[in-house]
């Protein structure tokens, strides 16, 4: 470790402040659950420095009744997802999943605010080895921290809060970007199947040009899937013909096409039962339950069987490329019967209307949808990227900062270890704060 800069000193939390652990009000006595006070909980931290409203609050009395901390405290979870923290505006408690660090003469509240985002591995390391992770308020003193002068914490306090709104502004602008993705491919998908997309390929190539309207049914087979009784006996890990389930969809292999399943059974066993075969090319989408909603389709990769919640969607009149791009416009939710359990039935979707052009021309506009879509993902892919840097580069300057690194000493500064030795000295006189009592019903 570096040389801290002259002026600085490394100390403990424990040694400059003041550390509560929160506590819950007893539940028994409603009269302390009025809206008076916040109360505090991990899932309120986290939320840009300071936080001023909390879902939960409770009277003045309940609060007396726990551990009422003064505003500028700032809170640090020790229980479970450690070290997620904020400072609190005004008077509140916490639960006991929270340390709180009260306000000191030694440190500036914002700037123990960014201490507190640096020191999630230092609490990890130091937690107790239980299944949830703990830190105590004891082991939670001795957190380590390099202490500036006070003047010198006021310009770096000033430096993160100017980097700091330049990154957020850079991070909001990279979150924007997913949604602009996807309406660049429903906008692609669109002109596509309106014809726009190949309106110049048309004018150049000597095919026809011509449109057809027609039903979906009319150029695609739809089928269910099929659950024959007794199959899960059958089923085996070595089997060769894959059986795919809605939850296949989600596996880490078939993410872009349907290609190998957990649920499998040998050939013999597959005819046995009667499984209808759906051929590669085919396009799989769920037809019942909540999956509806996530408007997944997969292209079957290789010959399998669908289980009864799948329906699936083979193409006849036109190629399989074109029904694939065809069917990446299709909102599944919009065509399901809007049920209390959602379902899709054959009805729903064969007649659906479909343009239908030349193949040729098909085949062009599968080949135009698939260059944009990968252009747009290799650009989603960048931001992706950019939003990871970002974040990086935020711990960056936070370490840099508490290095002494991030703005320029000042000789005439007061030492920080000037201060620390007044706190000492009326820490040695100040009498023990007496334990709160625990409030009676």
């Amino acid at each position: 470790m570096s040389e801290l800069p002259k002026g600085w000193i490394a100390t403990e939390i424990g040694d400059i402040s003041r550390i509560e652990t929160g506590s819950t009000p007893p539940k028994r006595n409603a009269e302390l659950y009025r809206r008076e006070i916040c109360f505090f909980k991990p899932g309120d931290l986290d939320a840009g420095g300071t936080i001023f409203e909390s879902e939960d609050m409770v009277s003045k009395a309940g609060a007396e009744a726990g551990r009422l901390l003064p505003a500028d405290s700032l809170l640090i979870t020790c229980i479970g997802n450690l070290g997620k923290s904020a400072l609190i505006s005004a008077p509140a408690i916490c639960n006991q999943q929270i340390n709180a660090i009260l306000p000191t003469p030694a440190a500036y509240p914002r700037y123990l605010y960014y201490w507190s985002r640096t020191i999630r591995p230092w609490l990890e390391e130091n937690s107790s080895a239980t299944t949830v992770a703990i830190i105590n308020k004891g082991r939670f003193s001795k957190a380590p921290i390099n202490l500036a002068p006070l003047p010198e914490q006021r310009r770096i306090v000033s430096k993160i809060d100017s980097l700091t709104h330049k990154s957020k502004r850079a991070r909001d602008h990279l979150d924007h970007i997913p949604r602009l993705v996807e309406k660049y491919k429903q906008a692609v998908l669109s002109a596509a199947f309106r014809g726009d997309l190949t309106r110049g390929w048309r004018k150049t190539s000597r095919v026809s040009s011509e449109w057809i309207t027609t039903t979906l049914d009319e150029v695609v087979v739809i089928a269910s899937g099929q659950t024959p009784k007794g199959i899960e006996n059958r089923l085996s890990a070595d089997g060769k013909f894959p059986w795919f389930k809605v939850s296949s969809m989600n596996e880490p292999d078939n993410l872009h096409g349907l290609r190998t399943s957990q649920f499998r059974l040998s050939q013999q066993d597959a005819r046995d039962l009667g499984l209808r075969v759906i051929k590669a090319g085919s396009v799989a989408f769920p037809k019942r339950g909540g999956a509806i909603a996530t408007n997944k389709k997969r292209k079957l990769l290789v010959d399998g069987a669908l289980d009864l919640n799948l329906m699936v969607l083979t193409a006849t009149g036109i190629s399989p490329e074109f029904l694939w791009w065809w069917m990446q416009k299709l909102d599944l939710v919009s065509i399901s019967n809007g049920s209390n359990v959602p379902q899709i039935n054959n009805g729903d979707i064969a007649r659906l209307p479909i343009n239908v052009p030349s193949q040729q021309e098909q085949a062009q506009i599968a080949k135009l949808a698939e260059s944009a879509f990968t252009w747009v993902d290799h650009l989603a892919a960048n931001a992706t990227s950019a939003r990871k840097l970002i974040d990086h580069l935020d711990q960056a300057i936070l370490a840099k900062a508490f290095r002494g690194e991030l703005v320029p000493q000042d000789p005439s500064d007061e030492p920080a270890s000037v201060l620390l030795e007044h706190i000492r000295s009326e820490h040695a006189v100040a009498p023990k704060p007496q334990r709160r009592r625990k409030h009676q019903a």
